[in-house]
């Protein structure tokens, strides 16, 4: 590793507020938001990852849908197995989704886009969001809006989107499914809560399916660190930033970044596989971090709790906020946030 000078900026550390995630009044009832787990009393550690081969998006999705998912800040959720559900029926399901839309624009509720537009939903397919053959199409849902009497040829304004995906999805659970529901366990979404309630609450009684709000643990965090540093990637490459909270009142973060030519050496030490990563590289890895950042500050981050990783290929957030940020790994970080949407379901 490099001096703080070259290889770790000086900690910044900051208040932070403690933020839930509000449940508004309309739309979800409270138990689909209930977090689900699978029927175990326990959890097993991963002990390994297996690095997932990609997939080249230019060939299999719409260069413009790539863009605009790289754009945007996403919230994650977890969905339950939909029942019913037909990929034949998405101009079907749009016509009735706006419908109720409408329905609750008129009981007043208030969806802060502006109570004059017009507000229509779409579903559009997206095939190239999946890492292989049995795992089920994405689709992209969106909520757009015109102005009641704009000219012809104004483009709509998309005011929420939200998609559903699974990428290398588990075989053991895919195939215990019945034919008659499909598994895009992972949802992502940007927009209001007000309308992602009304949307998740119209999935819940059409599909019979439950939605929970996907946190990402420390543990996840740091497994992405080490994922995300083992990948290539073509174009610039920017500093890792891992933000830690420290356990005090007021809430306090201590931000560590660390130069990326510093990390892709360190990993290239700790790291002895091809294919996989093991969770003895990840906690070598931090292990190696925690001990270089205490030389230099007299801070032992093994104390705090990791809450949020930036690099180039992505980040995540341990509220369940992630930005993509690498097109040619969008695939491989879709599988692991996929792993762990269907490790958050009761099946």
């Amino acid at each position: 590793m490099q001096t703080p000078a070259n290889g770790v900026s000086t900690p910044k550390v900051r208040s932070r507020e403690s933020r839930g995630f509000p449940l508004p009044n309309a739309g979800f009832t409270n138990g689909g938001f209930n977090s689900a787990r699978r029927n175990t009393p326990f959890q097993p550690a991963t002990s390994k990852r297996r690095i997932p081969q990609n997939a080249p998006l230019e060939e299999t999705l719409d260069p413009s849908k790539a863009a605009y998912i790289l754009q945007k800040q996403w919230n994650l959720y977890s969905v339950t197995p939909m029942h019913q559900f037909s990929y034949k029926n998405l101009k079907d399901y749009a016509k009735l989704l706006s419908a109720q839309i409408l329905a609750e624009k008129q009981k007043g509720v208030a969806f802060e886009v502006g109570t004059e537009l017009v507000m229509r939903a779409s579903f559009t397919c997206l095939p190239g969001l999946k890492g292989k053959a049995s795992d089920s199409r994405a689709v992209l849902v969106q909520v757009a809006t015109k102005p009641p009497f704009s000219k012809p040829g104004t483009e709509d304004k998309i005011v929420w989107s939200g998609w559903f995906c699974c990428v290398h999805g588990e075989d053991d659970i895919l195939e215990m499914l019945p034919e008659t529901m499909i598994c895009l366990p992972l949802f992502l979404v940007h927009g209001t809560e007000t309308l992602t309630a009304t949307i998740g609450s119209w999935f819940q009684k059409s599909f019979d399916c439950c939605f929970s709000k996907l946190t990402v643990s420390s543990r996840d965090l740091a497994w992405m660190t080490a994922l995300w540093t083992a990948y290539d990637t073509p174009e610039h490459v920017a500093a890792t930033e891992l933000v830690f909270s420290v356990p005090v009142e007021p809430h306090m973060d201590i931000s560590y970044a660390i130069h990326p030519d510093d990390l892709k050496s360190l990993w290239n030490d700790v790291h002895k596989g091809q294919d996989e990563v093991t969770a003895e590289e990840v906690d070598g890895l931090f292990h190696c971090l925690y001990i270089h950042f205490f030389r230099h500050f007299k801070i032992q981050l093994s104390k705090t709790h990791l809450v949020k990783v930036s690099t180039s290929i992505a980040s995540a957030h341990c509220d369940g906020k992630i930005k993509f940020l690498c097109k040619e790994h969008l695939i491989r970080v879709l599988g692991l946030l996929t792993e762990l949407a269907m490790n958050n379901i009761e099946y």
